[in-house]
């Protein structure tokens, strides 16, 4: 997945880069190319966490079946440590929403259960 984006960014941000960039120092130009790389990669990573979230919230939707949920609180909680572990967000935000999604599987578990 790092090479598709790094060639993504390649191919659009780079061809832009003459246009765009105000700056002449050899220097300057190799940390804005950096920042545009950056940026891609942490809106993928971004974009994963939000996509993992969201399947968690709909299998906590589906009340019948309480099985689906625990997977998909282990592959919300796995992206976003992951995320976390790459500095694409802060270790006390993701440490926050996973234990909030957690509470939420707790507690559909618990009243399916009943």
């Amino acid at each position: 997945m790092k090479y598709k984006i790094d060639f993504l960014v390649s191919c659009v941000f780079f061809k832009k880069l003459k246009e765009i960039v105000v700056a002449t120092h050899t220097s300057a130009l190799k940390r804005h190319r950096q920042s545009l790389r950056r940026r891609a990669r942490n809106r993928a990573v971004k974009s994963m966490i939000k996509t993992a979230v969201k399947k968690f919230m709909t299998s906590l939707e589906t009340k019948n079946d309480p099985s689906s949920i625990a997977p998909a609180l282990s592959k919300a909680t796995s992206v976003l440590s992951k995320a976390a572990s790459k500095g694409v967000i802060h270790k006390r935000t993701a440490a926050r929403k996973i234990s909030r999604l957690a509470k939420k599987a707790h507690a559909a578990v618990a009243a399916a259960q009943h």
